[in-house]
């Protein structure tokens, strides 16, 4: 009896932290890209990386942000 209890309350505990997860995601702001004309404004150049598949401004007021 207390092995289905246990069971049921953990299965319960599970299924509410599974809603909770996608909100809380939602929850977090994304960090705002820049073009490219903003980073070379800045003092930047637009270059890409190829280990994270992303172009990124280098250098400048803008470093290390994602273009879009």
């Amino acid at each position: 009896m207390r092995t289905r209890l246990l069971g049921f309350t953990a299965a319960l505990l599970l299924a509410a932290l599974g809603a909770m997860g996608p909100t809380a995601q939602a929850a977090v702001p994304a960090v705002p890209a820049i073009d490219g004309p903003t980073c070379v404004q800045g003092g930047g150049t637009v270059e890409y990386d190829s280990g994270a598949g992303i172009w990124t401004c280098v250098s400048g007021s803008h470093d290390g942000e994602s273009i879009n």
